[in-house]
């Protein structure tokens, strides 16, 4: 098959033919239709998590079953299905209680093992980890689900709560947090995206937010100070969607008192671990939430609000591309101005 393959950390990654992969007994081999290109895929072309090399990354997908293990019992060859990031064991006491997402046995294709960014990938653990994709739901769209869209539905429904008539400061307008946008909005809140690109936030007016905030340059916003202007006080709920010291601090310090602070971007320890406004988190009482994804068992909730065109997360997609288009992306995908997702056809 035909496969994106990254030999070493940073290196260029290429376009060839490498074997297709085999299912484990309790896994499955699915043909990609279509796998989204994440900044987290950036974070592990460029070292910042354990990798065995060559790799394949890509691990937001969707496709049909095209192999299935001795032991799935649940899903059969032609089953269109999508899967989170995080794939749980199936075993432990969290997978058995609908926690996948924090399974201390977890496999994340793209990461663990090879994933998406290829014509065909093998998924673990089948029966605790696929989704059905509903007929009405493109592939694209599906795919854009596995870890940008379901780790802000979660961060935003499950562990934030977020409350209709609440202020939310989603911080970042790519992929996550344009998703963000969308749900708080779509949950009745009141919403303030940040970001450096002005395209990216005329993107998030149109998934619903209220305000808009433009950072960076010598005429970049004081985000918390913004934020507390046009919030009188100060947001009730702050997304970091994109993963930095500053954004982090921003996100913390534009809340209110006793305010809900969830960290979705990823803060790799770069130069030493980042700085935290702790003083302010301890003095005015706020909850700082992490989000990691969101497990198969909690799919169905959000797929019945996207069939019901409550959630249109298929207007975030920006763009679809091939797998040579993706490996000459990968490697600046930090820096690189989105307003919306990046989608991958493994076809083109």
């Amino acid at each position: 098959m035909r496969a994106v393959v990254v030999d070493e950390v940073r290196a260029q990654p290429r376009v060839r033919d490498v074997p297709e992969p085999e299912p484990s007994p309790s896994g499955v081999v699915v043909q990609v239709r279509a796998t989204g290109l994440c900044r987290s895929d950036w974070h592990a072309w460029a070292g910042h998590d354990d990798i065995a090399f060559p790799h394949v990354p890509g691990h937001e997908l969707a496709g049909v079953v095209v192999r299935t293990g001795a032991d799935v019992r649940r899903w059969s060859v032609g089953d269109r299905v999508t899967v989170p990031f995080v794939c749980g064991c199936g075993r432990c006491e969290w997978c058995r209680t609908g926690q996948a997402q924090v399974c201390p046995d977890q496999q994340q294709p793209g990461f663990t093992h090879w994933g998406s960014f290829a014509e065909h990938v093998a998924l673990h653990a089948a029966d605790v980890n696929l989704v059905a994709i509903p007929e009405g739901v493109a592939y694209t769209t599906a795919a854009s689900l596995g870890c940008r869209f379901a780790t802000a539905y979660r961060a935003l429904v499950g562990r934030a709560r977020v409350a209709a008539g609440e202020w939310v400061t989603v911080i970042g307008a790519g992929g996550v947090g344009l998703s963000a946008v969308m749900v708080a909005h779509a949950l009745g809140a009141r919403v303030v995206a940040v970001d450096r690109n002005p395209e990216a936030l005329a993107a998030a007016s149109r998934a619903g937010a209220e305000h808009t905030l433009l950072t960076g340059g010598g005429e970049g916003a004081d985000v918390p100070a913004a934020v507390a202007e046009l919030t009188a006080g100060g947001s009730h709920v702050a997304v970091d969607a994109v993963g930095s010291e500053q954004t982090c601090a921003d996100a913390i310090l534009s809340l209110r008192r006793r305010g809900r602070h969830v960290q979705v971007g990823l803060l790799p320890p770069v130069a030493g671990h980042p700085a935290v406004p702790m003083a302010r988190v301890i003095a005015w009482e706020i909850d700082v939430l992490g989000s990691h994804g969101m497990a198969a068992a909690d799919y169905p909730e959000m797929l019945a609000l996207i069939e019901a065109g409550r959630l249109r997360p298929d207007r975030l997609v920006e763009r679809v591309v091939g797998l040579e288009e993706v490996a000459a992306m990968l490697p600046g995908f930090d820096q690189a101005a989105v307003a919306g997702m990046t989608m991958v056809d493994p076809t083109r």
